[in-house]
């Protein structure tokens, strides 16, 4: 999987991810947070399948 995220995509999924898991133990506690495991995987991973569908990298490395 070749990496097509940049470094400030990935910190935002990662937040982004983090902050709806959260919402699984505080907040409201909605299970709608587990949602949050997906821009968090593909935040530490840097590869967004999404992403390579429509050819889409943010990253500025050439892989």
């Amino acid at each position: 999987m070749p990496r097509n995220e940049g470094t400030i995509d990935r910190a935002l999924r990662i937040i982004a991810g983090l902050v709806l898991l959260s919402l699984v133990f505080v907040g409201p506690q909605t299970p709608w947070g587990w949602i949050g495991i997906v821009p968090l995987a593909t935040g530490l991973l840097g590869y967004c399948p999404v992403y390579s569908l429509f050819g889409i990298k943010t990253c500025s490395i050439k892989s």
